[in-house]
């Protein structure tokens, strides 16, 4: 959710630093384009104000001192002016011992400098006809306070528009926060369920989530009814069985088959492993008991509910032990991991002559699972033999050879390693180990 925020923070923060670029430089552009047309306009209008004072005099043209704008008589006052007619030229007091350049062509320019002060100078040239003579009239305009004006505007437009973005971007992640609140309470309720702390999601959710959300609780809902009807029907057909078996079992030993002593032995071993077979589904399915779905394996509160169970199918002589972390939780579903543990801790009862280790530690990436027995073990170039389902390399020992497969299984589902060692205890290590994933 955290990266969700800096993206939308970081992809309205570079909209709008790149926006408001744009805006203030179009912005600036206009209003000193704006600026210079009004400028302009007052340096024409003065243009031509001069054009009304030139008269003819005795001599010819002369310029008429009283329709001069005063500005024109104070030295560098900011308004100049030159007159060129003939091989002659007037120019204003103001510029006092400077001289006006003079403009190769008709037109404006800016950005001319002008006495010690450096004035900046605004300077517009037009061509005239005046009693008969061509003259050429240039007036300028010293636009430096109007130009420091306009850089002191620049300036405070800037922190304005700097204080304006913090503005928008506080008042953004607050927005965003409040609008991304619903879908981090689903994502804390969908962790919840994954932990089986909880078996729905609330419902008061904004009305864009309603549809999602109610999704999900029926998707939890039919998994969850799909699953108690799945013990529920074991259970019932477990129940359901004991009775025919019983009476195969009595029927394989009555007084009947005493004249078929070999098919007597082959009824009563089969009748004996599908028993065997049967008691081990119900009691894993009575350990499952009502959990949550998607709960998750808690290993001090499911190891020895499961090695009991394990040890009263396989006698009391054997000691199931377990070493781990004090309230390890494996993020991975509660029935996996019974699947996949109770297959190896069943296939080392039935090889152990009495110990049993099971191990279980996290590393910084992973989580390691051992199961270890002091049994016979299994030669190194005859284990990959194992994996296969129905492989069995005694087949005088009960079973199906489905468990390791299965194992194997699951471990790759998960993206994990498993591996056949030799044990410390003198028989087979199982070592599993479980990349972790985010619960």
């Amino acid at each position: 959710m955290r990266s969700i925020q800096r993206r939308l923070s970081l992809g309205l923060i570079s909209v709008m630093v790149v926006v408001g670029v744009v805006l203030a430089q179009t912005s600036l552009w206009l209003f000193e384009a704006g600026l210079q047309r009004y400028l302009e306009a007052g340096l024409r209008n003065d243009s031509e104000n001069l054009l009304v004072a030139l008269v003819r005099g005795p001599d010819g043209l002369q310029l008429h001192e009283n329709r001069l704008s005063p500005a024109y008589q104070r030295p560098f006052s900011g308004h100049y002016f030159r007159i060129d007619f003939s091989d002659k030229h007037w120019r204003s007091r103001s510029l006092w011992d400077q001289d006006l350049p003079r403009l190769a062509e008709a037109g404006i320019k800016g950005n001319l400098q002008l006495g010690p002060e450096g004035q900046q100078l605004l300077v517009l040239r037009e061509d005239y006809k005046r009693f008969g003579q061509s003259i050429s009239i240039s007036v300028a305009q010293d636009y430096t306070p109007v130009r420091e004006s306009f850089r002191l505007m620049r300036q405070i437009g800037l922190v304005l528009g700097l204080a304006a973005l913090m503005l928008v971007l506080i008042l953004q992640r607050v927005t965003v926060r409040r609008a991304l609140r619903p879908l981090e309470t689903a994502r804390n309720q969908i962790a919840q369920l994954q932990q089986g702390q909880r078996s729905q999601l609330d419902t008061q959710v904004p009305l864009e989530l309603e549809p999602l959300v109610a999704q999900i609780n029926h998707l939890l809902a039919h998994t969850e009814d799909s699953l108690k009807r799945s013990r529920n029907a074991l259970g019932n057909l477990g129940h359901a069985l004991k009775t025919p078996m019983a009476v195969l079992m009595s029927v394989a030993s009555s007084e009947q088959l005493k004249d078929h002593p070999e098919l007597s032995k082959l009824l009563l071993d089969h009748l004996a492993q599908v028993q065997q077979r049967l008691n081990r589904e119900l009691n894993r399915a009575r350990l499952a008991g009502e959990t949550l779905p998607g709960a998750l394996f808690d290993c001090e509160q499911e190891l020895p509910g499961l090695l009991a169970t394990l040890t009263m199918i396989h006698g009391e002589h054997l000691d199931l032990s377990y070493h781990g972390t004090p309230g390890l939780q494996l993020p991975w579903d509660r029935e996996d991991m019974l699947e996949l543990l109770g297959n190896l801790l069943d296939n080392a009862c039935k090889w152990a002559d009495a110990d049993i280790r099971v191990s279980i530690s996290e590393t910084p990436h992973s989580y390691v699972l051992a199961v270890e027995d002091d049994g016979p073990g299994i030669p190194e170039t005859q284990r990959a033999q194992v994996f296969s389902r129905g492989t069995r390399l005694d087949e005088q020992i009960d079973g199906h050879g489905l468990g390791l497969g299965i194992v194997r299984d699951i471990v790759e589902v998960w993206g994990g390693v498993l591996q056949l060692q030799e044990s410390e205890l003198g028989g087979l290590k199982a070592l599993i180990e479980l990349p972790r994933r985010q619960v």
